[in-house]
């Protein structure tokens, strides 16, 4: 499914633009939390590149992919509803996220569904 391949490298390709500026910011009052979120985003960018070059091979993966998503995407929903964050580009950022989230899940399906993986 060629969707599945648009799919990934769009959330690789928005991953690397939202992630990368954030190694040139302040990192903080624990500098080791905050670059090792960012290293992990950027590793997870690489298997988003990954699923996207070769669906088939590697459709084990989304379901991580789906969770990887979900990962930031509840917890900044909560905090929001808390009141907790504002509504400014850490939402917006974990809402693109949840719209990812829901593609990874819905290809996912799709492609199981379908029989098809490629």
């Amino acid at each position: 499914m060629k969707i599945v391949r648009i799919i990934f490298a769009l959330a690789a390709i928005w991953g690397f633009v939202a992630v990368v500026p954030g190694l040139f910011g302040e990192a903080g009052a624990q500098p080791e939390y905050y670059y090792g979120f960012l290293g992990l985003a950027l590793v997870f960018q690489l298997i988003f590149i990954m699923i996207a070059m070769d669906p088939g091979r590697f459709r084990p993966l989304i379901p991580i992919a789906v969770l990887e998503k979900l990962a930031f995407f509840l917890p900044v929903s909560l905090l929001y509803a808390q009141g907790r964050v504002p509504m400014g580009p850490v939402f917006f950022g974990a809402m693109v996220d949840g719209l990812f989230m829901l593609l990874f899940a819905l290809v996912w399906f799709l492609s199981r569904k379908a029989g098809q993986t490629a």
